[in-house]
């Protein structure tokens, strides 16, 4: 009977352990199972939870990047890309000049210091021509000042430390193109230079005021209008060129209708090749013109030297500088209009 009951307990213990050993088994693969399902049960399409019903999930469309870059690298740091640079209409809008971000409109966008030291200059020439200065008392003055200027600019190129010093000090006349290249006011001294050396006294002066009034008022109508009309090539609208002849044409009249006329004549004034040309007349070799003179002849050449500085104003020649084109091309249109109809 002994036996018999521990020959039970035998048995019952044995069932319950065997129990005991299959239950976590059963339970660890129900749960593998589960896991398994789980991913097939989370698919963007349908899918079941525990509290039944299905869920249909939609996948976010993948972020667009672009990939089109609308500025050029420039080797230099950048701005930040804000309204600084779509309000600016500077052919520089780098942020490289402290002072151009503290004074945008005064200095980056509408370059008053820079342009009012530009339309200075004409007054100067005015000036030395009123009282006698010769083209060969002014070429060496230009040429002592071009020296330490380009000096200082191949300087800076080589030396960060005076770079900054230079901006620092020069920043509200410079573009900011100029940061990292030469200084327009280098192409201006060597412009002034050629036409004061190879042309005429008359045709030097008045190529020097085209540089210095046209070429402002072409830039500065050019900023705000050139929008507005067609782009005669790039960087150049119609509304500077129109600007531009516009302004040549008063020049012009200005300098021989009136300043010219009545400034006294030197002995000291050049002779021969290097003479004045305009003489107030002009031989029109056409048979219904002929001989032109006084205000006809002063129309006439007044609307030449318009047209001379505008083309000067969009002529691109091998990418040099405006501050060298604009003189020596409208300098070399005079005297060839001159050279053939004056008299």
């Amino acid at each position: 009977m002994s036996s018999s009951s521990s020959e039970a307990q035998a048995n019952d213990f044995s069932s319950s352990d065997s129990t005991a050993i299959h239950t976590p088994l059963s339970s660890s693969s129900s749960s593998e199972s589960l896991s398994r399902a789980r991913p097939r049960s989370r698919s963007p399409a349908t899918g079941s939870r525990s509290g039944g019903g299905s869920v249909r999930r939609r996948r976010s469309p993948p972020k667009q990047v672009s990939t089109t870059h609308t500025d050029e690298s420039n080797g230099h740091l950048t701005a930040p890309q804000s309204a600084w640079r779509t309000i600016s209409r500077s052919p520089s809008p780098l942020g490289l000049i402290p002072i151009h971000r503290s004074f945008n409109s005064l200095i980056h966008k509408h370059e008053v210091p820079r342009k009012a030291l530009h339309v200075s200059i004409g007054g100067i020439v005015l000036y030395l021509y009123r009282n006698g200065y010769q083209p060969n008392m002014i070429t060496p003055v230009l040429l002592s000042l071009l020296i330490p200027i380009a000096s200082a600019d191949i300087l800076r190129f080589s030396v960060p430390s005076f770079n900054a010093f230079y901006i620092r000090v020069l920043g509200a006349l410079m573009r900011e193109s100029e940061v990292k290249g030469w200084n327009g006011v280098i192409w201006y001294l060597l412009g002034c230079l050629v036409v004061l050396h190879f042309f005429p006294k008359d045709i030097a002066v008045v190529s020097i005021l085209l540089l210095s009034w046209c070429d402002t008022a072409a830039s500065t109508f050019g900023r705000a209008w050139g929008r507005y009309t067609p782009a005669v090539r790039k960087g150049k609208s119609l509304a500077g060129c129109l600007a531009a002849f516009i302004v040549g044409v008063a020049t012009a009249a200005m300098f021989w209708g009136s300043f010219a006329p009545n400034t006294p004549a030197f002995p000291n004034d050049p002779v021969g090749k290097m003479a004045e040309l305009w003489t107030g007349n002009l031989a029109l070799d056409l048979p219904v013109v002929g001989l032109v003179k006084g205000a006809k002849a002063l129309a006439i050449g007044s609307l030449w030297t318009g047209f001379a500085a505008s083309f000067s104003e969009v002529l691109p020649v091998f990418g040099a500088d405006d501050n060298v084109v604009i003189p020596i091309v409208s300098a070399a249109g005079i005297w060839c209009f001159l050279k053939a109809f004056a008299v």
